[in-house]
């Protein structure tokens, strides 16, 4: 067998809650690996606690990258993390280090795996057209004006996907072309070697462990760190706002919602997230490794795994 030790990259992904930073720290410091986010809203600053990036003791532990890089304003597309993760994983394979993809955005992954059509960059005020397009209209209309020129994208997109839409549109005005004609073009892989772990846990550990978190995240001030990004007065499109718990606490510190609505309701939104997550996994990923990250003896297969492929 042909070992692929110095282009190897190393994947962990499964749905939220699941243990993937726990894992993919242990590994990093057994290894000598970076680990480099693949959660599209660990990507963001804001919100460290309410999107459970790496503390600053984990940090310390092992390299960690793209955590809280970019402001809530933002966004963070699947073409835009792949070009951040790709030239991450060049310097961190220069330094002699081994790459440790962590992150349950599927669809990111198998971007960066299998490749993207490339699409040109639309001029932001035409971005800001599109978005002052969608308030003025409303959802129904602007989507019937985009199925005019892109049926395809619209019958691939639900009704309420702002974002999409509006992505979707300013490409056309940029370009005269449909966006789904842009991603049907030819799409380039990713250089590297890919080994790719999914993480595949019990429906009822699952639903606990993301109960669990939430109240951890509490205790530990997710509640005043929400609050210092509502007192700024975001505009409400900011893409990073859409991260589980932050409607929910807006709406608390508007007095919408109590606390213990906040919880249950953030609770349950992060749980069905959880359970779209795997259905995503099942019918679009095919990895070399599934495992229950309940037993011990995971990180233990992990590494046998790995260790197999070198011989």
């Amino acid at each position: 067998m042909v070992s692929h030790t110095q282009d190897r990259v190393i994947v962990f992904t499964g749905p939220t809650a699941s243990g993937k930073s726990a894992l993919a720290l242990a590994l990093a410091e057994r290894r000598g690996g970076t680990v480099i986010n693949a959660d599209a809203m660990q990507t963001y600053d804001a919100f460290p606690i309410l999107t459970a990036q790496p503390t600053e003791e984990e940090r310390g532990r092992a390299p960690h990258a793209l955590y809280g890089v970019l402001p809530l304003s933002e966004t963070v597309s699947a073409a835009r993390w792949r070009t951040l993760a790709s030239t991450k994983i060049e310097r961190v394979l220069a330094e002699g280090r081994v790459p440790i993809l962590c992150g349950g955005s599927g669809l990111y992954i198998r971007t960066l795996m299998q490749g993207i059509a490339p699409i040109p960059d639309a001029p932001p005020e035409l971005r800001e057209q599109a978005n002052a397009d969608w308030a003025a209209l409303g959802p129904e209309a602007f989507r019937a004006r985009l199925a005019q020129h892109d049926p395809a994208i619209v019958g691939r997109l639900k009704p309420g996907d702002r974002q999409r839409h509006v992505r979707a549109w300013e490409v056309f005005q940029a370009t005269g072309r449909p966006l789904s004609l842009w991603q049907a073009g030819e799409a380039s892989a990713a250089p590297w070697w890919f080994a790719t772990v999914l993480l595949s846990p019990d429906r009822a550990w699952l639903r606990e462990r993301i109960e669990r978190r939430f109240d951890v995240m509490l205790g530990q001030g997710v509640e005043a760190e929400v609050r210092a990004v509502f007192e700024r007065n975001p505009d409400p499109a900011w893409p990073g706002l859409k991260a589980h718990g932050a409607p929910e606490f807006f709406r608390h510190f508007r007095g919408e919602l109590t606390r213990g609505e906040v919880r249950r309701i953030a609770i349950d939104h992060t749980r069905q997230y959880a359970k779209r997550q795997m259905t995503w996994f099942r019918h679009q990923m095919t990895p070399d490794l599934v495992l229950d990250p309940r037993p011990d003896q995971a990180l233990g297969e992990i590494e046998k795994y790995l260790d197999n492929l070198d011989v």
